[in-house]
């Protein structure tokens, strides 16, 4: 389908945008700095309907639109987390999430086809996984688990819990024994290839400027037009800001079977970044029953500030955005 075509169809409210769900383990960042974005982020928290409270706020993202900065957020904490110690060790990944009281979180929303979706990856970008732990009586998330190398990583686990109306992402770190190869992406990849299958990437990032990202599909040279559902869409796209791994993620315009969206060769998503910088983008997309996860990489340029000092933009995003795309609309879920 052509892109300006795709875009017509998708205004009256099927975008699926970036919003800055920036999370920062307590390694990271300063406890005072977190305690500060934690007070942006109640400023500027949206209302949106359960699941969907991430990709959309009706307004261009900015570096205080800030969301799930640390391992404790609006009253749920990620606790006990366990995990194999060394690469190879087959073990067990599991944790829990306590409400304000202290109490284990048993009752959750489904978002996007899951009550609870975990990112594991490392703070250098490398082995990004996306699983799905299941719950026990008690409350405790786990699956079974094996790290394929050293390092430190970034554990985020994203859901929406019964009655909160809204996505919280919370995020720790864990520590894997042996020698570290740091792999740094050190300049955009808009292409990859794994398992056969690869994925361009077009368009770009501007800092605070909603723009449309195209991802083309094809495997041994050939487009693939059998794209599966996956977590109810054509494809999951999770994106993290080198540097701080602020956490965004986000689906395609569109479902399967509502009529417009293709099972490729082109998935597209609207996508607005909160800030200048470097993107490390994973796209996961399923063939033959199998879920594949291709990593890119896309720096975004910077917009510019309006005289309020609110949201970036470029200046051409016209003010009257709003009239395509509702306040209340967008998928958060995970």
């Amino acid at each position: 389908m052509h892109t300006a075509a795709r875009l017509g169809l998708f205004a009256a409210g099927a975008a699926a945008v970036f919003t800055a769900a920036f999370v920062a383990a307590p390694l990271v960042i300063p406890a005072d700095a977190s305690a500060a974005w934690t007070s942006n982020e109640d400023d500027h928290m949206t209302t949106a309907e359960p699941g969907h409270g991430d990709e959309h706020t009706g307004a261009a993202a900015s570096a205080d639109d800030v969301r799930g900065l640390a391992v404790s957020h609006a009253g749920y904490t990620l606790t006990g987390l366990r995990a194999p110690a060394s690469p190879g060790e087959q073990g067990e990944l599991a944790f829990g999430i306590t409400d304000a009281a202290g109490a284990p979180l048993t009752d959750y929303e489904t978002s996007h086809e899951r009550d609870l979706h975990l990112i594991v990856v490392r703070t250098d970008g490398a082995h990004f996984r996306h699983v799905h732990p299941v719950i026990d009586d008690r409350g405790e998330w786990s699956l079974p688990f094996a790290f394929d190398a050293a390092g430190t990583y970034r554990v985020f686990a994203d859901f929406v819990p019964a009655g909160h109306g809204e996505t919280v992402t919370l995020t720790t770190t864990v520590d894997v024994a042996g020698g570290f190869a740091p792999e740094p992406r050190t300049s955009d990849a808009t292409a990859a290839t794994v398992d056969g299958i690869t994925v361009e990437v077009e368009g770009e990032l501007v800092a605070g400027a909603e723009r449309e990202l195209v991802f083309t599909v094809t495997r041994d040279g050939e487009p693939v037009t059998t794209l599966e559902p996956y977590l109810g869409a054509y494809g999951h796209l999770v994106a993290l800001r080198q540097g701080d791994l602020a956490y965004l993620h986000v689906h395609p315009m569109g479902e399967p079977g509502d009529g417009v969206a293709e099972a490729g060769p082109e998935i597209s998503f609207m996508a607005t970044a909160p800030t200048a910088g470097r993107y490390l983008l994973y796209l996961d997309v399923q063939l033959d029953g199998v879920v594949h996860s291709i990593p890119l990489v896309l720096t975004a340029g910077a917009g510019s500030t309006d005289a309020a000092g609110g949201a970036a933009h470029d200046g051409t995003h016209d003010d009257d955005h709003d009239d395509g795309h509702d306040d209340d609309h967008g998928e958060a879920g995970r």
